[in-house]
């Protein structure tokens, strides 16, 4: 059986329940975190306070964020890719 935990996340000026497994706990409690201080962060720098802009400027840097890893992911795996064909090109010519 496996174990889900139930705890609150607060970002902005509510709380949410969630229920995740104990394994994902940190990483859950961390994203808030990291959202509630972008939220500061944004306020401090823009002065908005209206909390629906504040996320959704969170919500468009988070999603610009994660396709520039994913690029950065492709690229590698497309770099590694052409290696290891190189690499096996090598091979085959060392073994003929």
């Amino acid at each position: 059986m496996v174990d889900i935990l139930s705890i609150k996340i607060k970002i902005g000026d509510r709380e949410y329940p969630m229920k995740v497994k104990p394994e994902e706990e940190q990483r859950v409690r961390n994203a808030g975190k990291i959202i509630n201080e972008k939220l500061r962060s944004y306020r401090d720098q823009f002065g908005i306070d209206d909390k629906e802009d504040l996320l959704a400027m969170v919500a468009f840097d988070s999603l610009i964020a994660k396709m520039k890893v994913e690029s950065e992911v492709a690229s590698i795996d497309s770099t590694t890719s052409d290696q290891l064909d190189q690499l096996e090109n090598i091979i085959k010519t060392a073994l003929s």
